[in-house]
């Protein structure tokens, strides 16, 4: 293994998990992330001797659940990191992890690339931004973003709480994704419009002039321009209804290490200066919706308000 690999693992299994020498370390990886979890694996190893790694075919699509055997293996360690192909945040599997005790930090597609560019950062600055925005948006009623590319749309709180992504994974029952480095909200209703003119699957980083329109209301999204995501949306429409449409998130990136977009959505949606908005699930991070997608957009240089008050948002 390269040595910028395992630094990279290092700064998960030290900083962001701090992994113990008396807990067990389960890494969770599928055949397309082999060399990942591997490098997780032999750090995690060199501290604990109860350190496993499960690794099965990638899955089809992000919020299929692992196997039974995956599943339950993760109900019993202390410390679970999951680099897959396909998202593990929005399962049963994660949640049920999470309920025992266990911290789990998934690394939804994860490549060598974004490891070396999400995780050569310092997490404990990235935890103080993250406070930073938390204490400008957390009470706000409502929070307004804009963009010079047509954005225009407003999130109201309700009862729902702002969330932070800090990476820094420490006490049972925590969840985080890495790269880390944001926070988030699933407003109770949303209403206008947004661009998305960074990183969305499928497309990845979009080119120079390309952007895909979303008009909300209500908290459902009404119109999509961009046909690819709007079939998926509709497939999934119809196997749940309406909660395939349901405006599930926003989300304020704190990364400061990352300084530009690569065309992965778990790294770019972190990036510090962005905005990310998403379609879909909610039930994993504060909401009551179910759905089988969770779609981030990433927005550029986004202009945020919080109950009329300008956030000041982390730069690179």
């Amino acid at each position: 293994m390269d040595e910028r690999l395992r630094d990279a693992a290092s700064t998960a299994i030290h900083q962001c998990m701090a992994l113990g020498e008396d807990e067990s370390l389960l890494i969770v990886t599928d055949d397309a992330r082999e060399e990942i979890g591997e490098a997780l694996y032999e750090v995690g190893s060199g501290v604990t001797d109860d350190s496993v790694i499960a690794r099965y075919p990638p899955s089809d699509q992000h919020g299929a659940e692992p196997p039974a055997t995956v599943a339950a293996a993760m109900r019993e360690a202390d410390v679970v990191v999951a680099p897959t192909t396909k998202s593990l945040s929005h399962t049963r599997a994660r949640g049920e992890a999470n309920d025992h005790g266990a911290r789990v930090a998934t690394m939804p597609g994860i490549t060598r690339e974004v490891m070396l560019a999400g995780l050569d950062a310092d997490y404990a600055a990235i935890e103080r931004h993250c406070h930073d925005v938390l204490e400008q948006v957390a009470t706000a009623e409502e929070v307004q973003v804009t963009t010079e590319k047509g954005t225009d749309i407003t999130f109201a709180r309700g009862g729902r709480e702002w969330l932070s992504d800090t990476g820094m994974v420490h006490d049972p029952g925590r969840m985080s994704n890495l790269p880390a480095g944001e926070v988030f909200l699933s407003p109770e209703t949303a209403d206008g419009t947004y661009v998305v003119d960074g990183t969305m699957m499928p497309h990845g980083l979009l080119e120079e002039g390309q952007e895909l329109t979303f008009e909300v209301a209500d908290g459902y999204v009404t119109d999509v321009s961009d046909d690819e995501i709007r079939g998926q949306i509709e497939a999934a429409a119809e196997e749940v209804g309406d909660a395939a449409y349901n405006l599930a998130e926003l989300g304020i990136g704190t990364n400061v290490g990352v300084t530009e977009l690569v065309g992965s959505v778990l790294l770019d949606e972190k990036a510090a200066g962005t905005v990310h908005v998403a379609i879909g699930d909610d039930a994993g991070i504060g909401g009551d919706v179910e759905a089988p997608l969770h779609l981030d957009g990433i927005l550029r240089d986004p202009t945020v308000t919080a109950d009329g008050e300008p956030v000041e948002l982390p730069r690179p």
